[in-house]
């Protein structure tokens, strides 16, 4: 028997005031759809403001007060879940989806021992006893390679270095262990030799506990280290999805290609890095046809009238009238 992806997203969009006239709505996310296997890291990568956070805010129903699900469906473990109220979805977040935030200090509460937190955490969703669950706790902090764990537990956030509280975090976000983990932007505010071991923890737990895992970056570099497939958005829409390795050394589209050029290289000759001009569009100001025409050398005629169709290519797919069309040479940096 078959077994389905942990995360499936069919056409989902999400929509946030528009620039127009009041009361008008613009697509931030437009039909996303992707699927998550057990024990797959799928990288969700894309400049600021591509929709990258609020993609993942669809999927626990955490989508800013104005903001909305206008679309699609969201299934997890077989079960959707984007019609559920409240109550449920509560019931959800933590046991079947855990969620890793950018900033620990700011995720974490400052007023409560970390034993505390992850003790009511587990408390809530597990059928614990409160010296079981502090002892799950301390196990939980273990997992994540925090050094004397049950010492650790009547610490305060504020106590622990950047790394630590990330580690943290996870935790938290694992000590129910759900079926699918929510990374977003876990290393961005850690230095290089943290975020190596952050990274290594998530690709070892993942693998460990057969969890599926979103993980949604800027970097590429990130991507290359940790994900098993990647997913490339653009203005809300998805330009490229396949195998990491078969995307980052074949990329189709030439977005992907300018996110992969733009990537330091130390192997070089020294120069300036590649770069792509302008700025992606707001919601609401996407052009007609391809949304990146604008900012795309090797755009056409047809690209700046019609949407471009989602097609095979290397591996996966892309959303481009001319796939793996030959792309100017790179420079080395």
């Amino acid at each position: 028997m078959s077994v389905g992806p942990v995360l499936s997203l069919r056409d989902v969009s999400v929509s946030v005031p528009g620039r127009g006239a009041r009361g008008a709505r613009a697509l931030a996310v437009d039909r996303v759809s992707v699927d998550i296997a057990a024990g797959e890291v799928l990288g969700i990568v894309g400049e600021s403001g591509a929709g990258k956070s609020l993609l993942a805010s669809a999927v626990t129903g955490l989508l800013p007060p104005r903001a909305g699900l206008s679309g699609g469906e969201v299934w997890i473990a077989g079960a959707r879940v984007d019609h559920l109220p409240e109550a449920r979805l509560r019931r959800l977040r933590g046991r079947v989806v855990g969620t890793v935030f950018q900033d620990p200090l700011g995720a974490l509460n400052p007023l409560m021992t970390i034993g505390a937190q992850l003790a009511e955490t587990i408390a809530v969703h597990l059928p614990l006893s409160r010296s079981a669950a502090r002892q799950r706790a301390a196990e939980a902090l273990a997992e994540v390679g925090i050094p004397a764990p049950a010492d650790r537990l009547g610490c305060y956030p504020h106590e622990l270095s950047g790394g630590m509280r990330q580690r943290v975090g996870i935790a938290l976000a694992l000590c129910a262990a759900p079926a699918l983990l929510i990374a977003d932007e876990p290393t961005t505010a850690l230095d290089v030799s943290v975020q190596a071991q952050i990274l290594a923890l998530l690709k070892r737990l993942c693998r460990d506990r057969g969890m599926a895992v979103m993980l949604i970056t800027h970097d590429m570099g990130v991507i290359a280290e940790t994900a098993d497939r990647i997913a490339v958005l653009y203005a809300g829409r998805l330009v490229e999805t396949g195998p990491v390795r078969d995307v980052l050394d074949t990329p189709c589209h030439p977005y992907t290609d300018g996110l992969v050029a733009a990537v330091p290289r130390i192997d070089g000759r020294p120069g300036r890095l590649a770069q792509i001009p302008g700025a992606m569009p707001p919601p609401g100001a996407r052009p007609a046809g391809c949304a990146f025409h604008p900012r795309c050398a090797l755009a056409r005629d047809r690209c700046r009238k019609d949407p471009a169709p989602e097609v095979a290519a290397a591996g996966g797919r892309a959303a481009c009238w001319f796939p793996c069309r030959s792309l100017p040479a790179r420079t080395d940096p």
